[in-house]
């Protein structure tokens, strides 16, 4: 069995497959991810620890419909500081970590210093509560944002092929 050397943690075929049916269905048993990965459950709860312990395994959470409890909007927002020196940078960001509504925040190269994803229950909310308090933000310059009209792909799946050619 060979195993990927990633950052002092050992990744083998069977760490893979678990964490391929774990990204599929974390709150499947041990025993019923045992089966899927043939193991027994003692040592997938082993190996799960581990992986988690090795910080491979973040978190476990519920995916919740936005639609179904009244987030309807989703927007994508392309976010410009005024200035690139001192602090507005963090400042930004240390606001924007209080904001419930951007699900992400990525810092970026390119036109955009950030990129924010937000949810909001109609387009009155959007615009009068969450672009309006971005507006606010000490250093933003300017807000360009894009309304999601349909979703054609959402996932949360990280793809782990990659790792199954290099313990080949």
């Amino acid at each position: 069995m060979k195993m990927i050397k990633d950052e002092d943690s050992l990744l083998d075929s069977f760490d893979i497959s678990l964490l391929a049916a774990l990204q599929r269905d974390s709150h499947a048993t041990h025993q019923q991810i045992g089966e899927q990965v043939h193991l027994s459950a003692s040592q997938v709860s082993r190996r799960v620890q581990r992986l988690q312990a090795a910080g491979i395994i973040r978190r476990y959470v519920a995916l919740l419909e936005p639609q179904a409890i009244g987030l309807g909007v989703r927007a994508i927002s392309y976010v410009t500081l005024t200035r690139h020196s001192g602090d507005e940078g963090l400042a930004f960001e240390r606001e924007i970590a209080a904001f419930p509504e951007v699900l992400e925040c990525y810092s970026v190269a390119g036109e955009s210093d950030y990129i924010l994803q937000i949810v909001a229950a109609d387009l009155g909310v959007l615009s009068e509560q969450v672009l309006r308090r971005l507006t606010r933000i000490q250093g933003v310059g300017s807000i360009r944002s894009n309304i999601v009209l349909g979703r054609i792909k959402s996932s949360t799946e990280l793809p782990l092929g990659h790792l199954k050619r290099s313990a080949a």
